[in-house]
């Protein structure tokens, strides 16, 4: 549980630095024989950086609370 735990908590980190991304899709507007016409369309994904504090938090629970299988 313990590096399941590291593993959130990277994740955690990662989504409060980086609040977002952006990505652009083409999108072909007019297809007339040889002519061709696209248009880039920008798309925005964010997040709040709260969402990182919380699954910062999920992580170090996991990773102090966490359960290791003991070796018997």
């Amino acid at each position: 549980m313990k590096k399941a735990g590291i593993i959130i908590l990277a994740i955690g980190l990662l989504i409060t630095i980086f609040t977002g991304f952006n990505f652009v899709t083409k999108k072909k507007v007019v297809d007339f024989g040889e002519m061709q016409i696209t248009v880039d369309d920008h798309h925005d994904f964010e997040w709040s950086p709260i969402v990182g504090v919380v699954v910062l938090a999920v992580g170090l629970g996991i990773y102090l609370y966490g359960s290791e299988k003991s070796a018997t």
